[in-house]
């Protein structure tokens, strides 16, 4: 502080005297810029030009403007630059490398461009700025130039130009730096191999980026980064687990970038319990480590786990990005937990990413997942720009929401936008077709993938056609339309078909769809379960228990069905028959008088969709508290008044008695019930539902 103190006492003292000297002047400049004093330095500058010194030489304007440059002053920087008497190469170079570090791309562009001269450092300053800014080309192309002039690339100029290849992915222009890297003997500079090995690895060889990272001398923290980072891109996280391994056996010390891209591979592996190891040793944990367990949890289906972490991160005082956003919305909306999602929505406000194109797409997504289309469009019709996924989302979500002419008028205006569909609009907006039993309009749109857009129709494409004619009742196109298919027919296909058979009593196509799915997935319940029931529809009980014996001789497992709801931010779980929740007599009170008052309106519990042969009090018994039904009495019993819809989600499709149910109760109690199943979601308002009973 007194050395502050006295710098400003010298420079009053300036002002007391008047004009002054080059040799007053120097000191005093050279002693800003080793205590870095942004503001006396400024006060000699205007005393300089209040007295109209002109220097002799550049000295001491120069001392001033790398001060400026070095502090990130860049708006002192360029104003002390245009009022310099005389610049030479070094006040062209020190303003280039001001544009350079922030990024301002056309400043740095248009100044070299107006250089009166330039060295080997001016053209090494704008390829390192043009390609850490993302302007890849460009760098290469100032390469060229730079050529041209005969100036010799340095060390430096070559790393820069291997970072813009590893950018663009080009494999070629990267061998021919290798090329000249080896001519010009320039191998030995660590920097220079750590560039080459990220390369290699970014472009798709990662065989030999393994042979330069094993030829490295003197390695270090970031020679280890690249070639894990590089088998991690290259889908081989159990390497990644390995160097990661070596690299500590080594002695060298894992930094931020060497565990996010460890975490990743972990959770690419599916070692979660690794992962969370791995994240608790660390010490100071930042944005980007936080960030990697976030889309860790979410990418091995804990959404919930991810939540959690979020509240922590967020507690921790760690700011989130948009790319940490977008995937806790991403988890809000696989559980469809509306609340949170309303929440983070908040928080990507205050945070200002909330027009960012990963959060607003990554938001639509989330409300039509939660059933509310309306708060969707809002954020879709506000969203600054659009790409192909933020429609997808839309488009996607109008016809899971039984919106499906509206789907298809949105998948029209994205033609009308010019706008190029990918594979995903085109299920989306074969889904509407399908939902809406628009056959013809289904048959069109699907011929338009090839025909119109050039694209081939992927095998999810051909599962929504087949599910189209199969519903509509052209039954033998679909068959043909399995065995004529270019792809060999999946799990998908096949399961598509069952289910269209299931639907329409087709046994002998059923049978057959069955027994593929015994091939192609033996230990997945569904099939068995889906032929088990259409036997037991048609009352052919011996073949249901021999499809029940060959489970068990497999030891197929059959998964649980459950239904939730989430109720004031806390989410309730229910199985069917279910009686471990705290308040199961309540419960089942309220539902057995819903029961009672559609009984008296003249509904009766389907018990035909009972499956099993038992008496028919046991079958009323089975069918009348379903989870879907006990969830939603639970809502009227912690909602009575409420006006809002009663939102429900459940992990397989709903039965028909259920679907029955939820219209009349829609009705009778006069409020509006959301219900999510495996398939699609159902509106159920004043007794009808947005499915129009073609579900």
């Amino acid at each position: 502080m007194k050395v502050r103190q006295k710098l400003r006492q010298a420079i009053d003292s300036l002002y007391a005297g008047g004009q002054a000297t080059a040799e007053a002047y120097t000191p005093l400049v050279l002693e800003c810029v080793r205590v870095n004093d942004v503001g006396q330095a400024k006060r000699l500058q205007s005393h300089m030009d209040l007295h109209y010194f002109t220097p002799n030489d550049t000295f001491l304007h120069n001392r001033l403007l790398h001060m400026y440059a070095r502090l990130g002053k860049i708006s002192d920087a360029r104003n002390l630059f245009d009022r310099m008497p005389q610049r030479d190469i070094i006040s062209w170079n020190t303003i280039l490398s001001v544009y350079a570090k922030s990024g301002s791309v056309e400043n740095l562009r248009a100044l070299f461009y107006k250089m009166p001269f330039r060295d080997s450092v001016s053209y090494n300053t704008v390829i390192a700025g043009l390609a850490g800014s993302g302007f890849s080309s460009q760098a290469l192309q100032v390469f060229l130039r730079m050529n041209r002039e005969g100036f010799e690339p340095t060390e430096y100029t070559h790393v820069s130009l291997l970072n813009a290849c590893s950018r663009l992915l080009d494999l070629s222009k990267g061998k021919q730096i290798h090329g000249r890297i080896c001519v010009g003997f320039l191998g030995r500079n660590v920097f220079v191999w750590n560039a080459l090995t990220d390369m290699y690895a970014k472009c798709g060889e990662i065989d030999k980026a393994r042979r330069l990272f094993d030829r490295t001398e003197n390695k270090n923290v970031v020679s280890w980064n690249s070639l894990i980072a590089g088998y991690l891109k290259n889908g081989q996280p159990k390497k990644c687990i390995d160097l990661f391994q070596e690299m500590q056996l080594g002695g060298f010390k894992p930094d931020d970038v060497t565990v996010s891209n460890v975490l990743g591979a972990y959770f690419q592996s599916g070692l979660v319990d690794e992962a969370i190891e791995v994240f608790n040793l660390i010490k100071n944990k930042d944005k980007v480590s936080w960030t990697t367990m976030i889309v860790g949890y979410v990418q091995n289906g804990k959404e919930e786990d991810a939540l959690n972490l979020f509240a922590k991160m967020l507690a921790q005082d760690v700011k989130p990005d948009s790319f940490t956003i977008s995937s806790v919305i991403s988890s809000c909306a696989k559980l469809a937990y509306l609340c949170n999602g309303q929440v983070v929505h908040g928080k990507a406000i205050l945070l200002g990413v909330d027009n960012d194109l990963l959060v607003s797409s990554a938001l639509v997504d989330m409300y039509c997942k939660c059933g509310i289309t309306k708060d969707a469009w809002i954020v879709f019709d506000m969203m600054p720009s659009r790409n192909v996924v933020s429609w997808n989302a839309m488009i996607r979500g109008y016809a899971q929401n039984g919106q499906d002419l509206e789907a298809l008028a949105l998948y029209e205006k994205l033609l009308q936008q010019k706008l190029k569909p990918d594979s995903i609009t085109f299920v989306a907006a074969l889904s509407a077709c399908n939902h809406a039993g628009l056959i013809e309009e289904g048959r069109i749109y699907f011929d338009s993938i090839s025909k119109r857009h050039a694209l081939v129709p992927t095998l999810d494409h051909y599962a929504c056609m087949i599910n189209l004619l199969g519903r509509s009742g052209c039954m033998t196109e679909a068959i043909d339309l399995v065995n004529n298919m270019p792809h060999e027919p999946n799990s998908l296909i096949w399961s598509t078909l069952l289910s269209v058979c299931a639907i329409k009593g087709d046994i002998e196509n059923g049978e057959m769809a069955a027994k593929r799915l015994f091939e192609l997935e033996p230990l997945n319940a569904g099939p068995y379960i889906m032929l088990s029931n259409m036997y037991a529809t048609c009352g052919r009980w011996e073949d249901v228990a021999s499809v029940r014996s060959l489970m068990k001789s497999k030891n197929v497992k059959k998964f649980a069905a459950y239904s939730w709801i989430e109720i004031d931010n806390e989410v309730h779980k229910f199985v069917a028959e279910d009686a471990t929740h705290p308040q199961t007599e309540i419960i089942y009170e309220e539902l057995g008088r819903l029961i009672k008052k559609l009984q008296e309106a003249g509904f009766m519990p389907d018990t035909k969709l009972v499956l099993h042969k038992v008496e028919e009090e046991e079958k009323f018994a089975s069918i009348c508290y379903h989870s879907e039904k006990l969830a939603l009495a639970y809502g009227l019993i912690k909602k009575p008044h409420a006006t809002t819809p009663i939102r429900i989600l459940k992990n397989i499709r709903v039965c028909g008695d259920c679907h029955m149910f939820m219209k009349l109760v829609s009705e009778v109690i006069g409020r509006p019930i959301i219900l999510r199943d495996s398939n699609r979601f159902h509106h159920f308002v004043g007794g009808s539902c947005s499915c129009k009973d073609y579900w």
